[in-house]
């Protein structure tokens, strides 16, 4: 059958996908409109699968605190290429899963993706719409999630890039401030765990070897490379671990010391920092 304008034109209304894709497929689908719909449900499957190993450098990371201040989320959508994640749609996109998320409060990633949409369509299967659209691998490269007595979150200025973090214990005292600053800081040092005992071991063990092979080859006795190594590896906590960093706005107190300062007690509980490229 003769395929119109205006058929071409109601399909794009309806799967926002582009005037030659739509064409193409209500040609392969003979007119028919939900053959067509599924032809290109299916052109977004095999570029998802084709760009599956591409690298997605840039996008965008939401966060969102709950009005009691208690739980935050942040959510990274990423894409490929910067003029991709200006679009709108891929922009309205990221906002439907950041809304999906403090509606439904899944726990993990996948619960988040395998929600429901008004047309029954999970958002991943929305998101693998996109990639026929768009034509290039899009990610859900996070979903994180923090609860405590106060959540304060931080959204770099560049879009890429979001942190959470849990205050307790703060009492009385507005911790909003301090909170903001702590965030800043994670943005901008990137630690690891928020104390040493937080550190993965196998981070440890590698820091030793790391450690001990330096040392070695500065010709320092064999005897010697463990208490060496031990020495690097506080510096690498001193460095790496949030309540060990000196404060970036005033290096004289450490994140630490910082909190003691704000409100005798107050602890942070845990952190998230996501980023994309």
């Amino acid at each position: 059958m003769a395929i119109t304008a205006q058929d071409v034109n109601r399909l794009r209304q309806e799967t926002g996908a582009g005037m030659m894709d739509c064409k193409k497929a209500l040609t392969e689908a003979d007119g028919d409109f939900e053959k067509a719909k599924d032809i290109l449900r299916k052109q977004g499957q095999k570029i998802a699968n084709k760009r599956a190993d591409n690298t997605t450098s840039e996008g965008i990371v939401l966060t969102h605190v709950s009005p009691d201040g208690k739980t935050g989320r942040v959510v990274g959508f990423a894409c490929e290429t910067e003029p991709v994640s200006k679009v709108a749609d891929f922009q309205n996109l990221a906002m439907a899963l950041l809304d999906n998320a403090v509606a439904a409060k899944p726990a993990t990633k996948d619960e988040l993706l395998a929600l429901p949409q008004g047309d029954g369509r999970s958002l991943q299967e929305h998101i693998t719409d996109l990639i026929g659209k768009l034509g290039e691998k899009l990610d859900v490269t996070a979903y994180e999630v923090v609860t405590a007595e106060q959540v304060v979150a931080y959204n770099h200025s560049n879009g890429k890039l979001g942190v959470l973090v849990g205050l307790n214990n703060a009492g009385t005292t507005d911790v909003a401030e301090v909170g903001k600053d702590i965030a800043m800081q994670i943005a901008a040092m990137k630690p690891v765990a928020i104390d040493k005992d937080g550190v993965d071991s196998t981070i440890v063990e590698r820091e030793i070897e790391i450690g001990k092979d330096q040392a070695r080859a500065e010709g320092k006795p064999e005897a010697m490379l463990e208490k060496i190594a031990m020495g690097k590896l506080q510096k690498f906590y001193k460095d790496n671990t949030l309540l060990n960093q000196e404060f970036v706005k005033d290096s004289s107190v450490t994140i630490a010391q910082l909190l003691e300062k704000t409100s005798k007690g107050l602890t942070i509980s845990a952190f998230k920092r996501v980023a994309i490229g």
